[in-house]
């Protein structure tokens, strides 16, 4: 094939891939592009989404969220938290401090009147507005629907990540194989210039478990090699994000 045919057939592929793409999801992730974010929005959504994270390791247990028992659900609870209006009378009931710039996401807000409390998809295929009502969406999903569904990889190197990305694993492990954990990035609490994760280990036995954060230095030296989110650990599934986030470049 000559350099001029090969050209020409790869700007038709990409013409036909975009002409296939559904006119309510660009990216036929399941996402609609009604919820995906600007670039102001997803800046303000990971400085929450950070925050609301971190913050919950600095509370007492019993001035948690009782809904946080595990990694996902504390993903869930700053996910949620993150992209609500974020007034006085939040801030209240969330029984956490407002940032200095008490802002909010502009484009919308949880709950959103076309969602509902229904905000993590759990079915696989392209958004269509039946969607909205035929079960696609829930207020619930474990880690491995996270991953799945919500969010997309962009790569098994943590250089890659930026704060509000997910970091996941899929371990041997009968009793919860996925976990996953928040890339911080710099504290937003604590201001010492090193870069954090953190995550709540679930409940073992009798034990409900505690919430974590680690130094990224500390992470890529951890004593279980299994946890060290490199390439070449096999148990690390790579950097996740929103699909929210999504954009193509």
């Amino acid at each position: 094939m000559t350099r001029r045919a090969f050209s020409l057939c790869a700007f038709s592929t990409a013409i036909r891939a975009l002409h296939a793409r559904s006119p309510f999801d660009s990216f036929s992730d399941g996402t609609p592009d009604f919820l995906r974010l600007g670039r102001e929005d997803e800046r303000i959504f990971r400085r929450w989404f950070t925050f609301l994270a971190e913050a919950q390791y600095f509370q007492p247990p019993d001035r948690r969220p009782p809904e946080i028992v595990d990694c996902a659900a504390l993903i869930r609870y700053a996910y949620r938290e993150a992209l609500r209006k974020h007034d006085t009378a939040w801030a209240a009931e969330a029984r956490v401090p407002l940032l200095n710039a008490a802002d909010s996401i502009a484009a919308w807000h949880y709950p959103d009147p076309r969602m509902g409390a229904n905000l993590f998809r759990i079915v696989p295929g392209p958004f269509d507005p039946t969607d909205l009502t035929n079960g696609a969406f829930a207020q619930f999903a474990d880690v491995k629907t996270l991953g799945h569904y919500n969010t997309h990889r962009i790569a098994r190197d943590l250089v890659h990540a930026l704060p509000g990305d997910l970091l996941l694993y899929r371990q041997d492990s009968d009793h919860m194989p996925f976990h996953s954990m928040i890339y911080l990035g710099l504290s937003q609490i604590t201001r010492d210039g090193v870069r954090y994760v953190v995550y709540h280990t679930g409940p073992e036995g009798a034990d409900p478990g505690i919430i974590r954060r680690l130094s990224v230095d500390d992470l890529l030296r951890y004593p279980e090699a299994d946890w060290r989110p490199l390439a070449a650990n096999p148990y690390f599934l790579g950097v996740y994000r929103w699909n929210i986030l999504r954009r193509d470049s």
